[in-house]
């Protein structure tokens, strides 16, 4: 396989999906705004299970140290 083969053969990455709090909406597709829907709900349970933890945490301590 020749160089040349090998840089065209290669797909470009696609940029992960982001988004910024109090972004411009207006320029956003349906379908774009969807995915950034689906992104935030992820990291809200993501966040949420974080949350969990952390309190199970400090339970777990403030049972071992008899707070």
């Amino acid at each position: 396989m020749a160089i040349d083969d090998e840089v065209f053969s290669v797909r470009p990455a696609r940029a992960p999906a982001t988004h910024e709090i109090g972004a411009d909406l207006s320029t956003l597709s349906e379908i774009e705004i969807e995915e950034r829907m689906t992104l935030l709900a992820s990291e809200m349970e993501r966040l949420r299970l974080a949350l969990i933890a952390k309190r199970a945490s400090r339970v777990a301590a403030d049972t071992f140290f008899k707070r």
